[in-house]
């Protein structure tokens, strides 16, 4: 039986979840702490403090730190210009940017953009060197009239591009580390099916299982990593408690089908984008990449579509 104080926590991390994810959706805008506030109906007057006991930050450092991280993100994974991730990321002042950036990383942007391409470099050498070849091969379909990737990597099943609509769901958010921990996931998605299923949403034609990064665990300290576990539900669903509604963007995304086990996650992602993107002819597009799991796991083996957002190089 969930206590009063319990229900109370979950409205305000509600609430606080819906600042992050307009936060998340207009990063290169200019926010005022009263339009967070009104987004998280809270009053001006307390919304800082609140946030700040919930989340460790004040919203502002949070606001810093998530644009520093998707810099970071861009410089090492676009070909935008220096000036265009800062303008990206909501910074007016390409100076004001490389400063922070510096501070944060303790490198310049140019120099973080150097070691990103130098690391890549020689992880190809090495992946050149080794024994076992992964590197994907492209054809024609002639079925489906597209063009898919194939590969030796035995975990993977094909990549190819498919074009998504917007999608509406509904999620449970988790932050801190999660890396490999398949205890977390199940008890996670066991409370969003436990919320799903006396509303008759587990079997709707939005139905969908999907996980969602909003950080790269590369660059984001693993206490602050949030992921949000999601199910597709029709647009006019209406949410409770700790359950969150958001809006995934639809477009462009690169489809790298595995079968992995609990372990294996990381290894995929990884090879996605040290080996598939940088020879696709595509680049990651600035939205959230996240898994979808096409059919339930059978003998601890997960079926998983790792969905990254791609536009061309």
């Amino acid at each position: 039986m969930i206590t009063e104080k319990e229900l109370l926590q979950q409205e305000y991390q509600a609430r606080i979840n819906k600042a992050f994810d307009y936060i998340e959706k207009n990063i290169s805008n200019n926010f005022s702490l009263d339009e967070l506030a009104e987004v998280a109906n809270f009053s001006k007057y307390h919304f800082s403090r609140i946030f700040q006991s919930l989340i460790g930050e004040t919203p502002f450092k949070f606001i810093q730190r998530v644009r520093l991280e998707r810099a970071a993100m861009l410089l090492g994974g676009s070909i935008m210009s220096v000036s265009e991730v800062s303008t990206n990321c909501g910074f007016s002042d390409i100076s004001i940017f490389s400063r922070n950036f510096k501070n944060h990383f303790k490198i310049t942007p140019t120099e973080y953009r150097n070691k990103k391409q130098t690391d890549s470099n020689n992880s190809k050498t090495q992946s050149n060197n080794s024994q076992y070849d992964a590197k994907p091969t492209m054809y024609f379909c002639f079925s489906s009239n597209k063009l898919k990737w194939k590969t030796n990597m035995e975990q993977n099943k094909g990549v190819e591009i498919k074009e998504f609509p917007k999608m509406t769901v509904a999620y449970v958010r988790y932050t801190g580390p999660y890396a490999g921990d398949e205890n977390l996931f199940e008890s996670l998605w066991n409370k969003l099916f436990a919320w799903a299923g006396p509303r008759n949403l587990m079997g709707n034609p939005d139905f969908k299982l999907i996980a969602m990064y909003h950080d790269d665990p590369n660059i984001t300290d693993e206490e602050k990593l949030r992921t949000s576990l999601c199910i597709g539900v029709p647009a006019n669903t209406k949410v409770d408690g700790d359950i969150g509604k958001m809006d995934i963007e639809g477009g462009t995304y690169a489809v790298a089908s595995f079968e992995l086990n609990g372990k294996q996650f990381a290894e995929a992602w990884q090879w996605v984008y040290s080996e598939w993107l940088p020879q696709s002819g595509y680049q990651p597009d600035d939205k959230a990449p996240f898994e979808m799991y096409p059919k339930k796991p059978e003998n601890n083996i997960y079926y998983t579509d790792i969905c990254i957002p791609v536009k061309p190089l």
